[in-house]
């Protein structure tokens, strides 16, 4: 049985919240695939990850962007079933000939949307931009001075949704929802603004002093106890969350020392993994899920091979999006928190096996099959542990109140 590699990016709306996400597809551990056949491959690995995995799994109740190809789409797949969720995402390769057209009609009268992928306005190319519900645009391609004019010749054609791909900063986000883009894909979410002197907010503050106290091994009930009850807003927002219907307390919690005692310090710490995340209102939901599935998937990597102090490599994940969670730099954010030395030195220079781990969960995010090859877990370690990491998160993000 061969393992599913998949990767899925998400599409934002303008209100930087998840539209949907584009499934990248992967069959092993290269940078490139060789095959004899793309279109077919291309095919059976749709039909694969819709059987092994499920859209339900990969994109929740979002809708699913995928790439085909002209040969794909001249198979005319029957993908009814998922119609609703599902957009034929046409390469920007696909010339727009009589077959092709027809198959996109097809596609159109069984449902899905089209979107173009990469696309590039040509007279020739006009029939497929008047099928199109959304034309994806390539800013790091382009530049912003062509990207405005790849607008305004495709709003000539149609009035069709804009999607920016490759969005990397803020300026490059802010200036294509001046020009009235819909959507948006990129990294530009994920990159931290460095403010200089800057400090964090005492709320913030506090929760990560819990959550780094509670990787000290030595951590006692009363040590957590007392940082929780420091901070008044932490403490409600503990004793809400310990109550809520994820945890199926058969009787309800009313302080913190019963909270602490009921549970134990390893639903503290998901706890308090879950408040971090809630607390950054003015962030992408997705970027909070990411970090708590590098956490998961770097201590189920350490679970794998029998690391020692496994939570600390859940630490090293879910703090290594900190900077792009917080603005600030990981330097600043890390001062006087009691973290571990083999902890910051994994975060401020990827030193150790916690710093190797976290290179091989970031590397398997961004398919580098080449670096994952010389120096990560197998193909089937990773894989797995990144579909358990998903699940959880998936359904720790759940029941953040």
């Amino acid at each position: 049985m061969h393992d599913a590699f998949i990767g899925r990016q998400p599409i934002f709306d303008r209100d930087i919240k998840v539209y949907a996400y584009e499934l990248l597809y992967r069959h092993g551990f290269v940078d490139k695939a060789v095959i004899e056949d793309d279109d077919a491959a291309s095919s059976t690995v749709l039909v694969n990850m819709l059987l092994e995995i499920g859209l339900d799994s990969l994109v929740g109740n979002h809708k699913a962007f995928c790439n085909f190809t002209r040969g794909f789409l001249l198979q005319e797949q029957d993908l009814s079933f998922v119609a609703d969720r599902l957009v034929v995402e046409v390469l920007e390769s696909v010339a727009a000939d009589d077959e092709v057209l027809a198959a996109v009609r097809g596609f159109i009268e069984r449902g899905h949307m089209i979107a173009l992928d990469d696309f590039v306005y040509r007279e020739d190319l006009r029939p497929l931009v008047e099928l199109a519900d959304m034309i994806k645009i390539d800013v790091m391609d382009l530049g912003m001075d062509g990207v405005a004019q790849q607008a305004e010749l495709i709003r000539q054609v149609k009035p069709v949704k804009l999607l920016a791909e490759k969005v990397e900063t803020r300026e490059e986000f802010s200036r294509c929802l001046d020009m009235g883009f819909d959507y948006f894909q990129g990294y530009f979410f994920s990159k931290p603004i460095v403010v200089t002197g800057k400090k964090l907010p005492p709320a913030r503050v506090a929760m990560l002093r819990l959550l780094a106290e509670l990787q000290n091994p030595d951590v006692s009930m009363e040590r957590v106890e007392e940082i929780i009850q420091q901070d008044v807003n932490l403490s409600v927002k503990l004793l809400r969350q310990v109550n809520s219907s994820y945890y199926n307390l058969i009787s309800e919690v009313t302080s913190i020392k019963h909270a602490v005692v009921r549970v134990g310090l390893q639903h503290i710490r998901t706890w308090a993994s879950v408040l971090m995340m809630g607390s950054v209102s003015d962030k992408p939901d997705e970027l909070m899920t990411m970090a708590l599935i590098r956490g998961k998937m770097c201590e189920i990597l350490a679970q794998q091979h029998k690391f020692p102090d496994e939570t600390s490599y859940f630490t090293v994940g879910l703090f290594s999006l900190l900077e792009s969670l917080l603005d600030a730099p990981m330097e600043h954010i890390l001062e006087g928190l009691p973290l571990s030395q083999a902890i910051n030195d994994a975060l401020l220079r990827g030193e150790g096996t916690r710093g190797q781990v976290l290179r091989c969960v970031q590397e398997y995010e961004q398919a580098h099959w080449s670096a994952l090859a010389s120096h990560c877990a197998a193909a089937g370690d990773l894989a797995l542990a990144y579909r358990k990491a998903v699940a959880w998160a998936d359904e720790i993000a759940s029941s953040m109140v």
